[in-house]
C-alpha cells in the first residue's frame, strides 16, 4: 500500500493487538487491578471496581489515576496486576513472518509493563529479536496512552520520528494522538470504528501486514 511507503518505524500495541481478543487476558488483569484497589484503598469490591473503571476513563489507565489521586508507587502495582496466566496464548507463525518482513524499525509500546510485554511476546512466538525495542508504561514516565506525552516520551527514547511511523492499536481513542503527530494509524479490532484519526482498520493483523511488503 502506498500509504505506508514512507514508514520507517512500526509501532505495535500489545494487548488485543499482538494476540487475539478471544484470549481475554485483560479480564485477568482487571480482576487483579480491582483486588489491588480493594486492598490499597480499603474499599469493597463494587466500589473498587467502579473506581478502577472511572480512573481508566478519566486518566487513561487505572494506574495513572491511582498515581495522580493517591500517590501510588507504580512498581508493586505493575508487578501484581500483570502476574497472570498466559496459557491461552499460542505462537503465531504467520504474524511473526509478517512482522519480520516489514522494512525498518519495529517496536512495541504498551500501557502494561515491559516485563509483562516480554512474557506475552515469548508466548506468541514474537520474541528473540523480532522487535528492536519493547516499551512499557515505565518507559513513558508512567504516562499512559492516550496522552500525547506518552507517545512523545517513547519516540524520544527510541529516536524515531512520528512522521515516518505507523501505529497499530486495538483502542480507537489511543490513535488520536498518533494521528495528530503525523503517524499512519491502523485500528486492529473485530469491528471498525470510523473516525477521522483512523486511516485503516483490520481484524487480521497478519494478513494486513503481509499486503504491505
Amino acid at each position: 500500500m502506498q500509504d505506508f511507503s514512507h514508514v520507517r518505524t512500526w509501532i505495535f500495541d500489545l494487548d488485543n493487538t499482538l494476540y487475539p481478543p478471544e484470549a481475554n487476558l485483560f479480564a485477568q488483569i482487571e480482576t487483579r487491578m480491582t483486588d489491588w484497589v480493594m486492598t490499597a484503598l480499603k474499599l469493597d469490591r463494587a466500589r473498587a471496581d467502579a473506581l478502577r473503571h472511572q480512573y481508566w476513563q478519566s486518566h487513561g489507565t487505572t494506574l495513572a489515576g491511582l498515581m495522580d489521586e493517591h500517590g501510588v508507587d507504580p512498581g508493586p502495582y505493575l508487578h501484581e496486576v500483570h502476574d497472570i496466566s498466559l496459557d491461552h496464548l499460542v505462537p503465531d507463525a504467520p504474524l511473526a513472518a509478517a512482522i519480520t518482513a516489514l522494512p525498518g524499525r519495529k517496536i512495541v509500546f504498551t500501557n502494561g509493563s515491559g516485563p509483562y510485554a516480554e512474557r506475552v511476546l515469548a508466548a506468541r512466538g514474537l520474541s528473540d529479536g523480532l522487535f528492536d525495542a519493547v516499551y512499557g508504561v515505565e518507559h513513558a514516565d508512567f504516562r499512559p496512552k492516550p496522552e500525547p506525552a506518552a507517545f512523545t516520551a517513547v519516540l524520544a527514547r527510541d529516536g524515531s520520528d512520528a512522521t515516518t511511523a505507523a501505529m497499530f492499536e486495538d483502542m480507537a481513542r489511543n490513535l488520536e494522538a498518533p494521528h495528530a503527530m503525523g503517524m499512519r494509524t491502523v485500528h486492529v479490532a473485530p469491528t471498525p470504528e470510523p473516525a477521522p484519526h483512523i486511516h485503516h482498520h483490520t481484524d487480521d493483523l497478519a494478513a494486513f501486514l503481509s499486503r504491505l511488503v
